[in-house]
């Protein structure tokens, strides 16, 4: 382009700017909407007709959410700061009962991350196919947002993050090991894909590349999500007698939690309505398009019920409000509805508030009131919409409905005549023993003799069953009107072999009456892990070494051997911390000494994993405020 004397707004421009004796200042203007990437720069001067070309080297160009009337703008400093700038993130983990927070470190400021966001995007499949349409496109946050979500697993395409939710985790690191992104994708760009990753991994590492190249973005956490592999917005939930859930009948499935992102941008494709926040997925659920992806999904349309817009509105939609059938499936192969659920799924929707670690509860930005007369038309509406269930399905789904109405079918059982119900448990440490309490009520004035067939389990995160721990058989009798509880106790030497490092039991009890009538109850424990402190730390100045200690005290009968604590945060340490820690005996406390340099200003946070085989990924963090020396 030839140096001017005005810029142009809309096109790439050069502008002569001051000028001394022996300096020329140029101005380069840049559309809003010209392609992000490396850009190489050179200088062309003609004199007497010859052209002299100098290299100039080079530049990065991003979406800027500074600039209106970029597809990425975000009128708020605040946010901005946040969601652009800020590299600790927050998310959540557990269950609906019983849930804590754990902090990730983005690192999207580090100097390699930029680089390697840009190979991930040269290594996708549509760069190899066709790169000069691919890097067209570039401009447009909707594709960038779509491919990042495809190429931050591995699935299809040598991405960045294999997943695994299979509770062994040999031949790579547990999901719940990592505590930053840089580290996952310094290794992608160095060997391939990582092993291993779950939601939140995948979660945290999309929000890095998603906020590296100035795309305004978030972290959620939505407690009682739902798999509808169907697409019917309802979810059927099948257990044995024995309280076992049936693996093989069962293709739906609700998770204790899910993590996905949002991005801020407009929708050009779909009009203003839908602007703003944009839900993108990386975890490898179902496939999109013929591949594992997910998103943008308009906010807006999920709330609104506007499942028909793209891009996967259908599978958001029912992550956060389908309906739930629970079933007892019977030796004979027959299935009893044990109770319907609309409201039980999309709970606590949570993300971090801005400039604090706080929770911030973004239920009602993806659904109405739950049960509320909106609510229940909106789903109606969706459901309307959604695509009818696979051929292959049909002819199940139809026995299901059957089932679900009981005018129609005159033999279903009768309706159990006392209620059940498990109390919360108090708050376990692993190593402890679970108790539970079971409470039954007789809703009517006569005596019944119940049946309960009671097992408990442990599970990951996505309630996927890995190994049972215990299966027992009680009977109880209840007298008129009569509340009678059930003590349960899940001894430490009977769970140690089966827990996964999510430190989650599900005790599952199917109780039938002698007229027939069942009931299903169970409850998601999950037990806390010992603590990791850190010394506190102040006076902390740029560039200068600063020691540091963390703490962990063996709550234990038993000897922890084997351990290993990792720390990393972005500006305090260049990379990760790797510390072989000394067998502790049973109550025996381990300081922990290291130094960092911190090299960035500002806030910053020291993230620590502690792990052996008896204490799996206990987590610690310390926020580190760095001044100018």
């Amino acid at each position: 382009m030839a140096v001017s004397s005005s810029a142009s707004g809309r096109s790439w421009s050069a502008v002569r700017g001051p000028s001394s004796t022996n300096t020329l200042s140029i101005v380069i203007n840049i559309p809003v909407t010209a392609v992000i990437g490396r850009y190489k720069m050179s200088l062309q001067i003609t004199s007497g007709g010859r052209p002299n070309v100098t290299s100039l080297g080079g530049f990065i160009l991003l979406f800027n959410p500074w600039a209106s009337g970029d597809e990425v703008y975000m009128s708020s400093e605040e946010e901005r700061t946040e969601y652009v700038l800020n590299q600790t993130g927050l998310y959540w983990f557990g269950n609906v009962n019983n849930y804590g927070s754990r902090r990730w470190d983005y690192g999207q400021l580090e100097n390699d991350i930029l680089n390697i966001t840009l190979a991930v995007l040269d290594r996708s499949p549509e760069y190899r196919n066709d790169p000069a349409t691919h890097v067209s496109r570039r401009n447009d946050p909707i594709y960038v947002g779509r491919i990042l979500s495809a190429m931050i697993n591995s699935n299809d395409d040598n991405g960045v993050i294999v997943g695994n939710w299979s509770g062994d985790y040999s031949g790579g690191e547990s999901p719940t090991t990592w505590n930053g992104s840089a580290p996952i994708l310094r290794q992608w760009m160095q060997n391939g894909p990582v092993k291993f990753g779950q939601c939140w991994v995948y979660a945290g590492v999309l929000c890095t590349v998603l906020r590296c190249l100035g795309i305004p973005a978030r972290v959620i956490i939505n407690f009682q999500s739902a798999h509808d592999t169907h697409g019917n917005l309802l979810v059927d939930n099948i257990y044995n007698e024995d309280g076992r859930k049936n693996e093989d009948e069962t293709e739906d499935s609700v998770w204790n939690f899910h993590a996905w992102n949002e991005a801020y941008f407009t929708r050009k494709d779909l009009g203003s309505l839908y602007n703003g926040w944009q839900i993108l997925d990386a975890t490898p659920q179902e496939r999109s398009d013929g591949r594992y992806q997910l998103g943008p999904t308009s906010q807006k349309a999920v709330k609104e019920g506007d499942v028909d817009k793209p891009y996967d509105a259908i599978f958001v939609f029912g992550e956060v409000n389908c309906d739930q059938a629970h079933w007892i499936m019977h030796g004979d192969g027959s299935k009893t509805l044990a109770y319907s659920e609309p409201a039980g799924v999309g709970q606590l929707t949570s993300t971090k508030a801005v400039g604090s670690f706080q929770r911030r509860d973004i239920t009602n930005d993806y659904k109405y009131p739950e049960g509320s007369a909106k609510e229940r038309e909106i789903f109606a509406k969706a459901k309307a919409k959604a695509e009818p269930p696979r051929p292959p399905l049909m002819a199940r789904e139809a026995r299901f409905a059957a089932a679900r109405n009981e005018d129609s079918a005159p033999s279903a059982p009768p309706k159990p005549e006392f209620s059940a119900s498990f109390k919360k448990a108090a708050e376990t440490q692993v190593g402890d023993d679970l108790k539970l309490s079971l409470t039954f009520k007789n809703t009517v004035a006569k005596s019944h003799k119940i049946k309960v067939n009671m097992t408990a389990t442990a599970i990951i995160y996505n309630s996927k069953p890995v190994k049972d721990i215990l299966t027992e058989s009680h009977s109880v009798t209840l007298g008129p009107n009569e509340e009678k509880s059930l003590e349960l106790t899940i001894k430490y030497i009977q769970y140690r072999q089966a827990i996964t490092p999510d430190n989650m039991i599900q005790t599952t009890a199917v109780c039938e009456d002698e007229n027939g009538g069942n009931l299903l109850v169970q409850i998601v424990t999950t037990l806390k892990n010992p603590a990791l402190l850190f010394r506190t730390i102040e006076d902390v100045k740029l560039n200068k070494p600063t020691k540091v200690d963390v703490i962990f005290t063996n709550p234990s009968k038993e000897e922890v051997c084997n351990s290993v604590l990792i720390v990393e945060g972005s500006g305090l340490l260049s990379d990760q911390l790797i510390v072989n820690v000394p067998s502790l005996k049973p109550n025996q406390r381990a300081t922990i000494e290291f130094d960092i340099t911190p090299y960035r200003q500002g806030e910053g946070s020291l993230l620590a994993d502690f792990s052996s085989k008896k204490f799996p990924n206990v987590k610690g963090f310390q926020s580190v405020p760095v001044t100018k020396s």
